[in-house]
């Protein structure tokens, strides 16, 4: 698990010198703090060539954290001539199948890593060597013999990788903060991408925050060759295809993918933990796992004073049953440090508020472990969030009612909100809300931070005109119709996989893991396992009120019981708290400040509405004002500085 970063250009004029690229890499040294690797190749003139056509220059730089082959596996990495190099952030699980073909078609081997069988995959299949790789990964290939350089990202958006074209050269960076280092770079921002800030709590791909620098979609990958990018997809998921199967035959094939997705993801030659929240989806990874290994493995989990975000006795619980070596860190957040920490590292807006304890999680685990499983995916693959129970129901009740009066009357519009996490009222409110839309609508009323009301509401008139002609919701909703004329639990499943899972899920976990150099493994999300799962009818994943129900069909006897039927909480903090609290003058000061960058977007008094509206009790608006505080904190931050 490391950092990349580099480029390529046609005249050395433009290249990337060894101090840039040493600024690069360094500045993303907490990806890989154990050791670093630099190449330049300066371009030159082949006399042979007619035209005189320079051959480019090529910078790669590489930040090391040792996972596997501590003693060989250092980066940039060569096939036997040199022609082809190499820069690779992530874990190939699959590699020793891989290179054990590789060296059976002749192929010499110099180290133990999984980065060399890229090469030499890559020698042998070009671009199509991607499809053939299980892991997490972004990577760049410098191919000498062609003059070009291959950049390519995991199929689930797990590692990230942001490039830009600048003055004649393409730059390319695990995170945006390498980019920034270089001087030139253009730093305008983007209002498109607040927009789409504002509406899923993320920029998606293959946006950024500024309008020159673009994240390469999952499960893509892009040639740059004779000065233009060329990016095509290599994994294309059916997604509205169905499988009938019975119960018994598919927990028969899930025992099979995800016993093999996990114990491919225990290789490591350093020591190897697990988060374990005490929820289903962790607890079955960590108990998996147990069966595959000769002593107790260790596990994590973060506690809160406030009860209502603490379900470390469920961890505890699910330690004991399987007999992991099981650590319970306490922590009370410092809620403005904190914010300051995530707005520094996540390097663009980003709202989601469960990166705080995931960064608890990450740092206190990073001082026993150098490699962490983690349970992130399981509610997309079977069935797990509450919102898809309540998109089944809402679409029985508006065949059987006229639904969409409810909304409008007067019981609804009396109905209290509450600042309760798991207020039932709470609840009522939003899915009645959204009762007489369309299903799509629907579901992006629930999942949204702001609706388009309630954006333009926010917005001044001089920055609705320069927002382009896209509505943000496109993208969840070209997600969802991949789906085709399945049923709705399906369409939503298949739009958070492809949406919600690597721009937020995915992002919060690699930015909060790898600032502490930690690695985090996700073996539900193993591809074999996404593409089986995806297929599956929805009846087998959620059955009345019961989501996971193939995950309790097949495992039941593996946790206890009261893992099974308790609550969901999920992870998070308690925000709304906060703003009456410990954040509540730095709210004030900050968005209603004289000096509040936000007011040249929006407009004061939309964001008063909401700040008074929060702190005087009347409603619940924390996650619209953490996402509005998060962006304003960036606005002021040197990252904004154009």
């Amino acid at each position: 698990m490391c950092g990349i970063a580099g480029g390529v250009w046609s005249h050395d004029a433009r290249g990337l010198t060894i101090d840039e690229l040493s600024r690069m890499t360094q500045s993303i040294a907490h990806r890989g703090p154990d050791g670093q690797g630099h190449l330049i190749i300066p371009s030159k003139t082949d006399p042979s060539i007619i035209d005189g056509r320079p051959s480019p220059g090529v910078a790669l730089g590489f930040r090391r954290l040792s996972i596997i082959d501590l003693a060989l596996g250092h980066q940039p990495l060569g096939n036997e001539d040199g022609s082809v190099q190499i820069v690779f952030n992530g874990e190939i699980y699959n590699y020793q199948q891989i290179r054990h073909r590789l060296e059976g078609s002749g192929h010499t081997f110099r180290s133990q890593s999984d980065t060399e069988t890229i090469v030499h995959l890559y020698e042998d299949l070009g671009v199509d060597c991607f499809s053939h790789l299980n892991g997490m990964f972004a990577l760049a290939i410098w191919d000498s013999h062609k003059d070009r350089l291959v950049l390519a990202r995991d199929r689930l958006g797990k590692k990230p990788l942001y490039y830009t074209i600048q003055n004649g050269r393409l730059l390319f960076a695990s995170e945006l903060k390498s980019l920034m280092t270089l001087p030139g770079i253009d730093k305008q921002i983007d209002p498109g991408a607040i927009d789409l800030f504002l509406t899923y709590q993320y920029i998606p791909h293959p946006h950024s925050i500024y309008r020159g620098i673009h994240k390469l979609p999952p499960g893509h990958y892009a040639v740059f060759e004779n000065g233009t990018l060329k990016i095509e997809k290599y994994w294309d998921v059916d997604w509205s295809k169905e499988t009938p199967i019975d119960q018994p035959a598919a927990s028969a094939q899930l025992r099979t993918l995800l016993s093999d997705a996990i114990r491919l993801r225990l290789r490591s030659d350093v020591p190897l933990g697990a988060f374990l929240s005490g929820g289903i989806d962790s607890s079955l990874v960590v108990a998996i796992a147990q069966q595959h290994l000769d002593k107790p493995i260790q596990t994590f989990s973060i506690g809160f004073s406030e009860a209502d975000f603490d379900e470390t006795h469920f961890a505890k619980m699910v330690a004991d049953h399987v007999g992991t070596k099981h650590e319970r860190f306490e922590v009370t957040p410092d809620a403005m440090s904190i914010l300051d920490q995530l707005v520094n590292q996540y390097d663009e807006p980003f709202g989601d508020s469960s990166a705080v304890p995931t960064w608890y999680l990450s740092e206190m685990t990073r001082k026993h472990v150098t490699v962490a499983l983690s349970g992130d995916g399981g509610d997309e693959l079977f069935g797990g969030y509450e919102r898809y129970r309540a998109l089944k129901l809402s679409g029985q009740l508006q065949s059987w009612l006229p639904v969409h009066w409810l909304n409008q009357t007067w019981l609804m519009k009396r109905l209290p909100d509450s600042n309760a996490r798991r207020s039932f009222l709470r609840r009522v409110r939003r899915f009645c809300e959204a009762l007489g839309q369309p299903p799509i609508e629907r579901y992006m009323n629930w999942i949204q931070i702001f609706g388009e009301a309630s954006r333009l509401d926010l917005y001044q008139e001089s920055f609705i005109e320069q927002l382009p002609d896209r509505n943000p919701v496109s993208f969840l909703a070209d997600a969802w119709r991949n789906a085709g004329k399945r049923d709705l639990l399906s369409c939503a499943s298949t739009a958070d996989l492809q949406t919600y899972v690597p721009c937020d899920l995915m992002t919060k976990v690699d930015i909060a893991s790898m600032a502490n150099s930690l690695e985090a493994r996700q073996p539900m999300l193993d591809y074999r396992l996404v593409e089986w799962a995806a297929s599956l009818p929805s009846h087998l994943k959620l059955r009345g009120k019961q989501g996971k129900r193939l995950l309790m069909d097949t495992y039941y006897d593996l946790l206890p019981k009261e893992i099974w039927h308790r609550p969901k909480m999920g992870f998070g903090v308690p925000i709304a708290k906060w703003f009456r609290t410990t954040l509540r003058d730095r709210t004030y000061d900050a968005l209603l400040g004289k000096d509040a960058v936000c007011h040249q977007y929006f407009r004061r008094e939309a964001v008063a509405s909401l700040v008074d509206e929060h702190m005087s009790g009347r409603g619940n608006q924390a996650y619209r004002l953490w996402n509005l505080l998060f962006l304003e904190l960036w606005l002021r931050s040197d990252k904004a500085a154009g």
